[in-house]
């Protein structure tokens, strides 16, 4: 068994419970329809994360690589699937809540969710950084660059629109940046 064949399973593991945190406040929402007053934002970041666990488990793939670990090293690489779980069971209410306002939802955690939406970027920029000791490309430095303004933007204002906008903006980028740097394995 390779170092990776280990770590990773620790890392699907995280990441499983964040899809699952997720997929279970879509059951809810869809189970408790009528009562439930939906709120966009909410919807589109719980969307983008959803695909952003999956983009993470599938780009984690071109780690099996890297053959010497050292904690520091999984330590950053598994923060990446720690704060995207935090972020999941911010995004909209759990199985548990009993909140029915997405919107009343979605401010009482603004600030939490969008500064570990950002920490979450500067973690996955550094992943590079400390395994291979080189920033990414400078492609995917710009789609980190334009996730962390729409994450700056969404922490900033209040207004609906923005956070409409930075939500759209984020889960096209996030379309975008798989397209056109994970279309593929490996």
């Amino acid at each position: 068994m390779q170092a990776f064949d280990y770590l990773s399973v620790l890392l699907s593991i995280v990441l499983g419970l964040g899809i699952t945190q997720l997929l279970s406040a879509f059951a809810r929402w869809l189970e408790l329809r009528r009562e439930i007053k939906p709120y966009a934002p909410s919807a589109l970041w719980a969307g983008f994360l959803l695909l952003v666990h999956v983009q993470t488990w599938w780009a984690m793939f071109a780690l099996r690589g890297v053959r010497d670990w050292n904690f520091l090293e999984f330590t950053v690489v598994l923060l990446q699937p720690i704060l995207l779980f935090l972020l999941a069971s911010l995004a909209l209410p759990g199985p548990q809540s009993t909140e029915r306002d997405m919107r009343a939802h979605f401010f009482a955690h603004r600030l939490w969710f969008f500064w570990i939406f950002l920490a979450v970027l500067v973690v996955s920029l550094s992943k590079d950084l400390v395994i291979a000791g080189v920033l990414p490309t400078p492609l995917n430095l710009a789609f980190h660059g334009a996730l962390f303004a729409c994450g700056v933007t969404a922490l900033s204002s209040r207004g609906p629109l923005v956070q409409l906008a930075s939500a759209t903006s984020a889960l096209a980028l996030m379309v975008l940046y798989i397209g056109v740097l994970f279309a593929n394995l490996g």
